[in-house]
């Protein structure tokens, strides 16, 4: 059982989307989410962050450390490229420096990457192998680190922050095009679509979904603000 815990050629489903594990998954993540909101004025919370910190930093060395023992680092799947990995860097010098400069980049890609992945996973492997666990508590893990700061640092975000991280996002994008184009990987999936059914399906052929995506971003960016604009113009009122 520990043993097909870790192996790469275990519990390889093709796609777990919509399955009963990825329900549990996604139920999981609410009652987090839940549970945080709910005790986001105990005094106890302050010691979340380094839980958090520790989930994210134990879940990105773990993989490194997976995909070496079972001979399946590839320069094309491992680099520190994809939207969630980024998050995850970030997400964790966010918690231990406290950066509202960080935050306020990561809130719009950070819980809009996350949540688009939780709920159209890219995922070929489900319960209870170890990349099933790893892939949820990971993402699972960057938006509660958000909300973290939301919630009990009251962080906030403005439509600048909107923009900034919007100007951020393209800039790793560009640098993610061009690393697949001379690798032949798929970063961020600006190369081609992912295997398993996702937004980008609805979004036209390659590479024009690439367009279509911005104007997703933007609309997702817009939504993400809005709890907060609506926050301050409640309270000028």
């Amino acid at each position: 059982m520990f043993e097909e815990f870790f192996n790469p050629a275990a519990y390889m489903k093709g796609t777990i989307f919509l399955s009963p594990a990825h329900i549990a998954s996604l139920i999981l993540f609410l009652l987090s989410l839940i549970w945080m909101f709910v005790h986001r004025d105990r005094p106890y919370m302050g010691k979340i962050r380094w839980w958090l910190l520790s989930v994210l930093v134990i879940s990105e060395l773990s993989i490194i450390m997976w995909s070496i023992a079972a001979g399946l680092w590839d320069i094309r799947y491992n680099l520190p490229l994809q939207l969630c990995t980024i998050s995850i860097y970030l997400s964790s010098v966010m918690l231990i420096t406290r950066s509202y400069r960080i935050f306020e980049f990561i809130y719009f890609f950070g819980i809009g990457g996350a949540l688009q992945a939780l709920i159209t996973p890219e995922l070929f492997y489900t319960f209870p192998h170890y990349r099933f666990w790893h892939f949820f508590i990971a993402h699972i893990a960057i938006i509660l680190a958000i909300l973290y700061m939301i919630w009990i640092h009251k962080y906030t975000v403005t439509w600048k922050s909107a923009m900034r991280s919007f100007v951020f996002l393209n800039i790793l994008a560009f640098i993610a095009f061009w690393v697949n184009y001379w690798t032949g990987a798929n970063y961020m999936f600006l190369a081609r679509k992912p295997d398993n059914p996702s937004i980008l399906d609805w979004l036209g052929p390659y590479p024009w979904y690439i367009l279509s995506l911005e104007v997703i971003v933007i609309l997702m960016f817009t939504l993400l603000y809005l709890p907060f604009y609506l926050k301050e113009k409640y309270k000028n009122n």
